[in-house]
């Protein structure tokens, strides 16, 4: 599998556990796929990329004409599924918020997509929606939906998490007010290791401001700098 598709399928198991429908060709032994799981796909790869890496424009118009792909099924599980996927890489950039999108195909969409675009909006699960996501991510919900919060365990299951997941994970957690300086680390590490900008600016950013709200006046200079390298996002 090609590392576009890896991120793909990756990205696709944050929502339901599995590789989309428009994936099979790069998922498992199948026939020739049809055209619009050809295009959805690479589309879908293209306008990843061009979002992690900071270019929204591009990025953009590849989601609309993954999407015009999509559309062709009439299934909408198929296209929740790929505004699912486009609201969970704009979230682990910090664009926090509902993922508005959603909202038209939601009476129609899976339970499971159903739980997923719930917790992306930040929202606490009742323990069968909990069931219903990725195992990394009912880890994290069942803890959002306690009263208490232990970090340690929550970073070890990071650890070994996609980085797309961590990244979405980390987001969740951070929307709910739970960052904790390490998981911010572990986010900033992640996205600079992978290349992606958007993200990695977005996270050096709450980075910076602990850093400020400490009274870490070097540390605060030493961060932006390191701000200050990164090429501005389009």
């Amino acid at each position: 599998m090609s590392p576009s598709h890896s991120v793909l399928c990756g990205a696709m198991r944050l929502a339901s556990g599995l590789c989309l429908l428009l994936s099979l060709a790069a998922c498992g032994t199948h026939p020739l796929p049809p055209d619009w799981q050809v295009e959805a796909q690479s589309g879908t790869d293209r306008a990843v990329a061009a979002y992690l890496q900071g270019h929204r424009r591009v990025a953009e118009l590849e989601f609309d004409r993954a999407g015009a792909a999509l559309s062709a099924t009439a299934q909408p599980e198929v296209l929740a599924q790929g505004e699912l996927l486009r609201c969970a890489v704009r979230l682990a950039s910090l664009e926090l918020g509902p993922c508005a999108a959603f909202v038209r195909l939601r009476p129609d969409a899976t339970p499971a997509q159903q739980a997923y675009a719930d917790y992306l909006a930040g929202a606490r699960l009742q323990a069968a929606q909990q069931t219903l996501l990725p195992v990394v991510h009912q880890a994290i919900a069942k803890q959002l939906a306690g009263t208490g919060w232990d970090d340690a365990p929550l970073l070890a299951r990071l650890a070994d998490a996609e980085p797309l997941t961590r990244l979405v994970a980390a987001a969740v957690v951070f929307q709910a007010g739970r960052a904790s300086p390490a998981l911010v680390t572990l986010a900033v590490d992640t996205a600079s290791a992978q290349g992606w900008r958007r993200p990695l600016l977005a996270w050096l950013g709450v980075q910076a401001r602990l850093a400020e709200l400490a009274g870490q006046t070097d540390e605060l200079q030493r961060l932006r700098r390191r701000m200050d390298l990164l090429p501005a996002s389009d």
